[in-house]
């Protein structure tokens, strides 16, 4: 019967929690252990390897035909063992690979997800044992002080993966050669494990069917002496229409079972992706278009009037208003302001159905913010701000402003939500209990009037958002429009003024100066 994982599901986990055990006594350093992961293949081995040439390019990509209907299509990121020679001798070098996290959806996540990465000592860990056993099959052929890492926890990204990877060289000593140190390699550690030969014998005992070329070698050796070889990792084993993909984790002492079993199945996943996904998956828009596609059409039919506070920011603001398919205006405060207002707005010619409030420098004072949001209100007109805009809402309603003991100025901070699960959170509501936002302000809300709603907050209780209790209102102390706040977040902030803040919430409203 056709099995589509040689484990159950949580089996894999189980193992990693034996290994555990090996590692408390000593038996063990680090261990690599792997399960295949199986698909019915309709296509021809061919049709696999160009998509995943386009899906999950590698270093060392490969088809080969071994005969009796039995094919491998590869797509490795890992170096085994190249030589070459140079004017001190033969050189021979490695690339260790271990330390994996999934790839963000964007540039900004990723380089969140490379901190992270970076930042645990598990991983370093993982990488640290592989080098120093990389370097160790090196000394048994390597001159006298030769061996040394070039590169250490260099990072490779990859369509799914980001990897950490060191770089080792060494000069091999007079009578050995490329082939030599090929051997003395065998097999890397980073798909075995150490002390070798223990970790061998503890894959042996625990992984449920033989790996066959997974954790093998290919390559080219020169008739110059020369070699450059790469691990079959990320290979897909093809015979009888039945497609199978091996993947390993390294394990630790401080390994979480659940989370390598996942890291398993992540690492089999573009491979999958190749047999299971046809081509004309290839051709449609990326995961960048479909999430934009996901706001393009809320703001559609509004029309968006930006008060322009002479901040750095502004026109990122009207960027992202203008993703969701508003008409957006932007105006500078103040004679321009006031003049648009007169002109157009009260002419008819152009009535908008939100205004957003920017950020900008110094204080609501220097923009007699004010007198911006009482003309506002007067024509009952809803309002969005942004930084400098709460702040000048704060004042408007008659709170109070004060300075932070430290600026914060293009720093996260993690904000939470604070109202109670019933209470409706406006122009947060979608978004989770705690999220990550940039800050640029030393101005802050210290007296915040009971009519504006204080909906989010930092953890030293800084007001983050408000939302007026009955008026088409809202403010963010922080900035939806950077890249130190989820793009997703900051849209969907945006989204929900353009279609929660509407005029009709003016029903009853005096028009009073707070």
């Amino acid at each position: 019967a056709f099995e589509a994982r040689d484990c159950a599901p949580g089996e894999y986990a189980a193992a990693v929690d034996v290994a555990k055990g090996e590692f408390k006594v000593g038996n063990l350093f680090e261990a690599v252990l792997s399960q295949t992961f199986r698909a019915r293949c309709a296509d021809g081995p061919g049709a696999v390897f160009r998509r995943l040439t386009r899906r999950n390019p590698s270093p060392y990509g490969f088809f080969i035909n071994l005969g009796e209907d039995e094919y491998l299509v590869g797509a490795s990121p890992e170096m085994f063992v190249r030589c070459e020679g140079t004017r001190e001798g033969l050189r021979v070098e490695t690339c260790p690979i271990s330390g994996t996290i999934r790839r963000g959806a964007d540039a900004i996540e990723d380089a969140a997800q490379v901190k992270k990465l970076m930042m645990s000592g598990k991983e370093e860990s993982e990488l640290t044992m592989c080098t120093d056993v990389d370097r160790n099959d090196k000394s048994r052929i390597c001159r006298p002080g030769s061996v040394r890492v070039l590169g250490r926890r260099q990072i490779e990204m990859y369509s799914r993966l980001i990897h950490t990877v060191d770089h080792v060289e060494g000069i091999l000593r007079p009578g050995f050669d490329a082939l030599d140190a090929f051997l003395c390699h065998t097999w890397a550690v980073t798909v075995t494990g150490a002390p070798k030969t223990w970790a061998m014998q503890f894959l042996e005992d625990h992984e449920h069917t033989p790996r066959l070329w997974y954790g093998g070698a290919v390559g080219c050796v020169g008739l110059d002496g020369s070699l450059n070889t790469g691990l079959t990792l990320r290979t897909v084993r093809i015979k009888g229409g039945v497609a199978e993909v091996r993947a390993g984790a390294t394990l630790l002492y401080d390994s979480d079972p659940h989370a390598e079993e996942a890291e398993t199945e992540l690492k089999a996943s573009a491979m999958l992706d190749a047999i299971t996904r046809g081509d004309d998956g290839d051709a449609a828009g990326g995961a960048s278009e479909k999430r934009e596609a996901a706001f393009a059409g809320v703001g559609v039919g509004k029309k968006v009037l930006l008060v322009d506070h002479q901040d750095s920011f502004v026109h990122t603001l009207g960027n992202y208003l203008r993703q969701t398919g508003a008409d957006v205006v932007s105006i500078r405060a103040g004679a321009a302001f006031s003049s648009f207002l007169s002109s157009r707005v009260d002419g008819g010619d152009w009535r908008p159905d939100l205004v957003v409030l920017s950020p900008g420098p110094g204080s609501p004072a220097d923009f007699a913010l004010t007198g911006t949001i009482a003309a506002l209100r007067a024509r009952r007109l809803p309002m969005f701000g942004v930084c400098l805009g709460l702040q000048g809402l704060v004042e408007y309603f008659g709170g109070r402003l004060g300075v932070l003991p430290e600026p914060v100025h293009g720093k996260p901070s993690e904000v939470s939500i604070v109202v109670d699960p019933d209470t409706p959170r406006g122009v947060l509501e979608g978004l989770p209990d705690a999220f990550q936002v940039a800050r640029y302000h030393s101005l802050y809300g210290v007296e915040v009037p009971e009519e504006l709603v204080v909906t989010a907050r930092t953890a030293d209780g800084v007001a983050m958002a408000v939302q007026h209790s009955s008026l088409p209102i809202a403010a963010v102390q922080f900035h939806p429009e950077s890249i130190l706040t989820s793009w997703e977040l900051g849209m969907r902030m945006l989204g929900n003024a353009l279609q929660g803040l509407t005029p009709d919430m003016y029903s009853g409203d005096n028009g009073g100066d707070g």
